[in-house]
């Protein structure tokens, strides 16, 4: 059982919407005479609801993803002239914001929809909206590079906190097992089944292994290039296994 598209194929829409009301209340406010792009009222926001953690999960990703490259992707918006769009409401600028971010991940193509999702209208109208002007907005982002000399866009960030999202990255992932759902033998004989091997310590880590934590023998140690399939497993999905 699937629980979502990785990230490279795009997001289901409540992804989108969930991450864009988590935008709405965490984007960098601007001073008023530097006001360029607007985001509309937070106070009229609905709430937030979950499909499952893992939605939960990519949602805030996605949110703080499109925060730490809010500059860029207004940049971008605002060179292509893709914005201001006068179909679109400044309430669902936050949601242009973060649908955008996901599209040049996705270096500007298409979404793959699943037929069991929930549609949802605003944002296939912003979808097909952004992707309409694909070649516009590509065309933006080649621009900005070139303007602030990018290799890629991780050189917008500060070096600070390009250095921090580096190291972070390459971090073991720390797993903890729900023993009020499942054993510590179930998880084991799970994970054989799916192709991983037990090693012994996290210096022994490869790509489809895992190991026991040292110190606390309900935690499991994976790669850290493995979150995305290891967020995929029914173990999680079934809340199992989960995230630390």
């Amino acid at each position: 059982r699937k629980m979502a598209v990785t990230e490279k194929n795009g997001y289901h829409d409540s992804v989108y919407m969930n991450a864009a009301k988590i935008f709405q209340g965490i984007y960098t406010k601007k001073q008023k005479n530097g006001i360029l792009v607007r985001y509309g009222d937070d106070s009229v926001s609905s709430p937030l609801t979950f499909n499952n953690e893992y939605f939960q999960r990519l949602s805030y990703e996605l949110a703080f993803n499109a925060l730490k490259y809010q500059n860029l992707l207004e940049e971008i918006l605002l060179d292509s002239c893709v914005y201001p769009c006068h179909s679109i409401p400044d309430e669902l600028t936050s949601l242009i914001v973060v649908m955008l971010y996901d599209l040049q991940e996705r270096k500007f193509q298409a979404r793959e929809v699943f037929d069991d999702e929930e549609r949802v209208a605003e944002v296939r109208k912003v979808e097909h909206y952004l992707y309409s002007f694909r070649t516009k907005l590509a065309a933006a982002l080649a621009r900005c590079r070139i303007k602030h000399d990018a290799l890629s866009i991780e050189y917008f960030l500060p070096e600070t906190i390009r250095k921090q999202t580096q190291r972070a990255s390459a971090l073991p992932l720390c797993v903890w097992i729900n023993t009020l759902k499942i054993s510590l033998q179930g998880v084991f004989e799970d994970l054989k089944r799916k192709g991983f091997t037990r090693v012994e310590s996290v210096s022994d880590l490869d790509y489809y292994t895992y190991c026991v934590d040292q110190h606390c023998d309900d935690v499991l140690v994976f790669p850290s290039s493995l979150k995305e399939e290891l967020l995929n497993l029914d173990l999680f999905a079934d809340c199992k296994l989960l995230m630390q």
